[in-house]
């Protein structure tokens, strides 16, 4: 059935089911309906905790949602540069960065130049539970991304995430973002940008005003009250600022090295099979075994070659790495003339270095169960017939073939001549 006014036409329903469906509906968009029920959902809302902060106790870091283009001079090709903002709860005072990305690297060194901008450290540092700063999000005891802590132990604080899906823990923070998105890129958002420097630049400066605007309900301005009430209970900032550093877990490889970025790096040889955590940073590499720090390394780039320190080596391994050409001709020389001319023979016969290094090696290792006399003696029987050999040498020694080699010892006094005394060629 079809009603017809003067102004409207109503088209009502054919069952009464959705007679009474089409009531509800038309209720629902009444304002009374609606301010009823408002005022419902309103007695239902959990109170809200006021919070006092302390001077210098927190400062609440967080990513802001909107992010800003930057354009690559080169190319063309625009990104988008992330923006990190950091805040003081007791003087509001408010710190903005632009970042490529939201990656650890860029989160700890957000949080150096954040530190450096305030002039102090807080006693803790209020992140919420984002992947790069917290591994393992809990209410209770939450996990602390290693480099993230090991930044805090650095400035001689603390990290206190927040709650799960608690906006209202870092309140502080989320204003100080709603701030920047308002007066800092909705101010730069027809702006062009060709490098974060430049973005940053700007960025700074609208900051700056923020900061040093009055704010009604304190009657100072927020650089202000950082000079009255933050700066003085901040802690005062380290000779150096962090290095990042990333860690590294790994197992000591029967050479007793680590493989970190294509590199090698040396241990000592008692933790052969065990797991270390290594530390990089651009410089230095260092190793931890069980909280203790094992070995420190310059950062080399270069792929596939080793660093090895002399103590991390086997006494045996150690030993055979102290040779050297030079100090085997130095032993040779020790020995006598005929082996070190045997040990410059074997180094020019054979076909690689490393061959002749190794019989030179176990030549000196006969003179310690023949003595070096009879090596020397043994060393100009070997170039008299060319037997320059390990095995040859060995041979002479073993079956005595050096005796008639060996040079007698000159007498210390000279002989006694007289008429009556023959000498030795008298028998000859």
């Amino acid at each position: 059935m079809t009603a017809t006014g003067s102004c409207h036409v109503i088209v009502w329903p054919r069952r009464s089911g959705d007679l009474s469906r089409y009531f509800k509906r038309k209720q629902s968009h009444a304002y009374s309906w609606y301010c009823e029920q408002y005022r419902g959902w309103k007695k239902g809302v959990s109170p809200t905790m006021r919070q006092s902060h302390a001077a210098g106790e927190k400062l609440f870091v967080d990513w802001a949602g909107d992010t800003i283009a930057v354009i690559d001079p080169a190319t063309g090709i625009e990104h988008r540069a992330r923006i990190f903002v950091a805040a003081l709860g007791a003087s509001n005072y408010t710190y903005a960065e632009a970042r490529w990305s939201e990656t650890l690297p860029d989160w700890i060194g957000a949080h150096v130049n954040a530190l450096a901008a305030i002039g102090g450290v807080p006693k803790a540092l209020v992140p919420d539970n984002l992947k790069a700063g917290v591994t393992k999000p809990s209410r209770y005891e939450p996990g602390i991304n290693r480099t993230y802590q090991d930044l805090a132990d650095h400035y001689g604080c603390v990290v206190l995430p927040t709650r799960i899906i608690k906006p209202r823990d870092k309140a502080k923070v989320e204003v100080a973002v709603q701030i920047v998105e308002r007066f800092v890129l909705a101010k730069l958002r027809n702006q062009s940008f060709f490098s974060l420097a430049e973005l940053n630049t700007a960025i700074r400066a609208c900051v700056a005003t923020i900061n040093a605007k009055v704010m009604k309900a304190f009657g100072q301005s927020r650089a202000a009250l950082l000079e009255t009430i933050d700066r003085p209970a901040l802690g005062t900032l380290p000779e150096t600022a962090y290095s990042y550093a990333h860690w590294k877990r790994a197992r000591v490889a029967p050479d007793y090295h680590i493989e970190i970025g294509g590199h090698y790096y040396s241990v000592p040889s008692k933790l052969i099979r065990e797991i270390v955590d290594a530390r990089i940073t651009g410089a230095t590499v260092e190793v931890f075994h069980k909280g203790e720090r094992i070995a420190c390394h310059v950062f080399s780039a270069v792929k596939h070659r080793h660093t090895t320190i002399t103590e991390h080596m086997p006494s045996a391994h150690r030993r055979y790495a102290a040779w050297t050409p030079a100090k085997m001709m130095d032993e040779a020389a020790k020995v006598g003339p005929a082996t070190s001319a045997l040990f410059e023979a074997i180094m020019k016969a054979k076909p690689h270095p490393e061959q002749g290094f190794r019989s030179c090696l176990g030549i000196i290792g006969l003179g310690r169960t023949y003595g070096t006399a009879r090596l020397e003696a043994a060393s100009r029987r070997g170039n008299t017939i060319g037997a320059i050999s390990y095995g040859s040498i060995a041979s002479i020694l073993k079956h005595g073939l050096d005796r008639a080699f060996a040079t007698e010892p000159a007498p210390e006094t000279p002989p006694i001549r007289h008429g009556n005394i023959r000498g030795s060629s008298y028998f000859h």
